[in-house]
């Protein structure tokens, strides 16, 4: 079963950018459809974008525009690329694997 782990979340000025990584264990990776999600303190889960194997994407509507989901199979990768965030964007960003499993998280922080 496949494993994830996420890096790349910080803190960032309103405004910034970040990017999010997420390294995936498992030689079928690439059979995956892949998605992240966040959950902000005192709130549910919510679904962010999502990205199937074959590349086609789809993205919450409070995220278009701003965000990108990205995979690169052949490193067993997936990334977030996170412009123009907002305050209301922190919050702990999970990979998950659709239907599968999910990573530990990355907390992103936006302040000034």
């Amino acid at each position: 079963q496949v494993q994830l782990v996420e890096s790349g979340g910080g803190l960032v000025q309103p405004g910034g950018s970040l990017r999010l990584s997420c390294a995936a264990s498992g030689s079928i990776f690439s059979r995956y459809a892949m998605g992240w999600y966040r959950q902000a303190p005192g709130k549910q889960r919510e679904y962010v974008a999502s990205i199937s194997s074959t590349g086609s994407t789809n993205y919450a509507d409070f995220v278009k525009g701003r965000f990108t989901i990205s995979r690169d199979n052949a490193k067993n990768m997936v990334y977030l690329q996170m412009n123009s965030l907002k305050p209301e964007d922190t919050a702990v960003y999970y990979c998950h694997a659709i239907g599968f499993t999910w990573g530990q998280g990355t907390q992103v922080t936006v302040s000034s």
